[in-house]
């Protein structure tokens, strides 16, 4: 089989597309980029869906933390404390069986039980609290100058948040915030390990690099493959973001403005 007719049928059978059943002998360089590429979506798409959500709702998040009134305070706080301080795989874990119970009570649950869903809504949750406390540190250091400019052009309420507070709060946590979105990619494979089961062996990136090294009993191809699209959808995020953190800062000197720096994460 060439590897065009490998790619053709291989290519988008993450998401149930092409061959229905995974290839079981003669395991070539293509079988193994072709699948883990097509795992990537899944990916791609936990990463990219939880970040946009959580950004609103981190957003929210922040500005309640930063209220003076208890109401909107203490949620916001004991939230951000609860996904900050407990392992994104223990949340995993916790989540999906308390997903089957609730499916056991109602069955609109029921999808929430199945990766797609579930394990997004954790992923979204878990990135929310994290850019909060980002976009929270950000608040605290916008320049009293700013918000007594915005008073004495009659600013006040929604129009002084959206045209002086927000803006600047985005400028100053974005380079905080491009490393918990690289991070958020990269943690988008721990789904593999969580109990959100795969349906049909139509799994990530990570379940196929898995699969071709329990098969092969060599896992130094598969999981270097794997290592090498999340490197390259790291730098496609640093491009992306990047560009936003220019637009962000185009009307700044350019000797004050500021420049994201890759600092990966650890410990999470």
């Amino acid at each position: 089989m060439s590897c065009l007719q490998i790619i053709q049928d291989y290519s988008l059978r993450a998401v149930g597309i092409g061959e229905r059943l995974l290839p079981r002998e003669d395991f070539t360089l293509c079988h193994q980029f072709t699948l883990i590429g097509s795992g990537m979506i899944w990916n791609v798409y936990f990463g990219l869906v939880a970040l946009t959500l959580g950004f609103f709702l981190a957003t929210a998040l922040a500005m309640g933390k930063a209220s003076s009134r208890t109401l909107f305070r203490k949620p916001s706080e004991w939230f951000i404390f609860l996904f900050r301080g407990s392992p994104l795989f223990i949340q995993f874990f916790f989540a999906y069986f308390l997903f089957l119970n609730l499916k056991s009570v109602h069955p609109f649950f029921e999808p929430f039980t199945a990766a797609w869903l579930g394990a997004l809504v954790v992923l979204f949750f878990n990135t929310a609290a994290y850019s909060a406390e980002i976009f929270y540190g950000a608040l605290l250091s916008i320049p009293k100058g700013d918000v007594e400019a915005a008073d004495a052009y009659g600013l006040s309420g929604w129009s002084r948040f959206r045209r002086v507070v927000w803006p600047t709060m985005l400028r100053l946590a974005w380079p905080g915030y491009t490393n918990e979105a690289i991070f958020l990619f990269q943690s988008t494979a721990l789904v593999f390990f969580s109990g959100f089961p795969a349906w049909q062996q139509r799994g990530d990136a990570l379940y196929y690099a898995s699969y071709f090294a329990d098969k092969t009993f060599n896992p130094f191809v598969p999981y270097p493959i794997l290592a090498f699209y999340f490197i390259l959808l790291t730098l496609v995020v640093i491009s992306v973001f990047g560009f936003v953190n220019k637009r962000l800062n185009r009307h700044l000197p350019q000797n004050t403005r500021q420049k994201i720096r890759l600092r990966p994460n650890l410990i999470r």
